[in-house]
């Protein structure tokens, strides 16, 4: 099973009723075909209702804490963009990544 697909099953516990999970290594410094390491993540969960940025976070950290690198897997960075299903339905989309620092030197 390749990361993505992982970290997509790991996510199911959070019963979303919208994921996206890219991969945006291609973007990033050091890329090379089939590195899984720099994620985009948007999810909606009526279990981030009541729940601050940073709990919905750790929420997110704790299912996928076995894939991030300091824990011996591959992902380097992921960015969470976590909503429940009313601010999901009032945004447009989620915001756009940044450019790596370590691109293009």
């Amino acid at each position: 099973m390749n990361t993505q697909t992982a970290l997509t099953h790991a996510l199911t516990a959070l019963h979303p009723t919208h994921i996206t999970l890219d991969n945006e290594s291609h973007m990033h410094a050091g890329y090379f075909d089939g590195k899984e390491s720099h994620f985009k993540l948007i999810i909606v969960s009526d279990e981030f209702v009541g729940k601050r940025l940073a709990s919905r976070h750790q929420l997110v950290y704790g299912l996928v804490n076995p894939y991030l690198t300091t824990q011996g897997g591959t992902v380097h960075a992921l960015a969470i963009h976590a909503y429940t299903p009313d601010e999901w339905a009032s945004l447009s989309s989620a915001p756009n990544s940044p450019n790596c620092a370590g691109q293009n030197k």
